[in-house]
């Protein structure tokens, strides 16, 4: 195969792959990090949490493979969530992600749940749910951000959600 066949077959896969974590919808900073955890007992701890590791991680730049404040990739940022905020350790890719936790119904979506995204046909991003149709994650056009599951771009892209307890 010539080389300038087999570089351009490696960027479209590349900007394929990165692509699943892509959006162009966010919500703006002055929204975002003053979101008021919701009041539940069983959800609100966990919220409030999560919403700590999303404000020092906002803005934080997309890097595939990326599980450090220096990039994230969109599992990278779920799993450090999780570890850092509720010191819980998920699986480190999507596609492992897919295979555990309990499968939730998207009609019974709570905040803390993974949710996955098909694009492409496949599912190929996540982030978690945060309440009010909100969820939080790492995109490749702006980094760790909060967007909502029914802007222009994610809606109609929710495929599936996980429950990990």
């Amino acid at each position: 195969m010539k080389p300038i066949v087999k570089h351009t077959i490696i960027v479209a896969l590349t900007a394929l792959l990165l692509g699943g974590c892509a959006s162009n919808q966010q919500l703006t900073s002055a929204q975002a990090p003053h979101y008021q955890p919701e009041t539940s007992a069983d959800s609100s701890g966990k919220t409030e949490k999560l919403w700590q590791i999303f404000e020092r991680y906002q803005g934080t730049p997309y890097h595939y493979g990326g599980t450090t404040a220096r990039g994230f990739d969109c599992s990278g940022f779920i799993t450090t969530a999780y570890r850092e905020g509720l010191g819980q350790h998920l699986p480190r890719s999507t596609s492992q992600m897919l295979r555990h936790g309990k499968v939730v119904q998207t009609e019974n979506i709570k905040p803390g749940d993974v949710v996955f995204f098909r694009i492409a046909g496949k599912d190929q991003h996540a982030g978690i749910y945060m309440g009010d149709n909100r969820f939080i994650h790492a995109s490749t056009s702006s980094g760790v951000i909060a967007s909502e599951l029914n802007g222009y771009y994610w809606q109609g892209r929710l495929s599936q959600a996980r429950r990990f307890d």
